[in-house]
């Protein structure tokens, strides 16, 4: 039998494809230490109406901006929430973004949650995690940042700024953002209508100062 000499070659470029999707999805990981020292900033706003998305009509409720690092990411496709909020990102600021606090824990995501757990002693107190890490569900606000939310990669660090919203949808159906950063299960994650957001691999210089965004639109 003769053997088609593209045979090997694809084979190769094939392994080759595969070991770079496999090596390129891998968690980021950072040296001991914490690597975002602030936690969100937020300025409320008397509601102000920020129009339709997907079906939804958005109503700001506050300013927000953030810099933190990806705890895990999820990405939903079923059902009209899905339109309006495609992706999940917990981010963790403080000692949430420590690598040697991290480590200790088992992150995961899913049904529009963040869940964490811990074999033996807490790395750091449960009432300090809850205070500095969320789920957020993410609004992006042109394809730009669609692709930039899609692309983001656990261990990375994002700088992102816009606005806390309320949201309407078909009927009668309401979905309402956390205020608050010490609450936690149903109704306590961030819903955020995303127009800025920068991604670094590794610690941005100037990283433990306050974020603080101009908001344009």
């Amino acid at each position: 039998m003769r053997h088609h000499p593209l045979g090997p070659l694809l084979l190769a470029v094939l392994a080759s494809a595969s070991a770079w999707l496999w090596w390129s999805n891998q968690p980021i990981r950072h040296e001991p230490g914490v690597l975002t020292h602030n936690g969100p900033v937020q300025g409320d706003v008397p509601p102000r109406g920020l129009g339709e998305v997907a079906g939804f009509n958005l109503t700001a409720v506050a300013h927000y901006s953030l810099r933190a690092r990806v705890l895990d990411t999820k990405q939903y496709f079923g059902g009209p929430q899905a339109k309006l909020v495609p992706f999940d990102v917990a981010l963790g600021w403080s000692r949430m973004s420590d690598q040697a606090v991290i480590d200790q824990l088992s992150i995961s995501m899913g049904n529009r949650f963040f869940f964490y757990q811990w074999a033996g002693r807490a790395p750091i107190p449960q009432g300090e995690i809850i205070r500095s890490a969320a789920n957020n569900h993410l609004i992006p606000a042109d394809g730009s940042i669609r692709s930039q939310i899609r692309g983001l990669k656990t261990g990375q660090i994002v700088e992102l700024s816009g606005w806390l919203v309320d949201a309407q949808g078909p009927e009668g159906f309401r979905w309402q953002t956390s205020r608050r950063r010490d609450d936690t299960g149903s109704g306590a994650c961030e819903l955020i209508y995303v127009e800025k957001l920068n991604v670094w691999d590794e610690p941005p210089a100037m990283v433990g100062t306050s974020p603080v965004f101009a908001i344009t639109r």
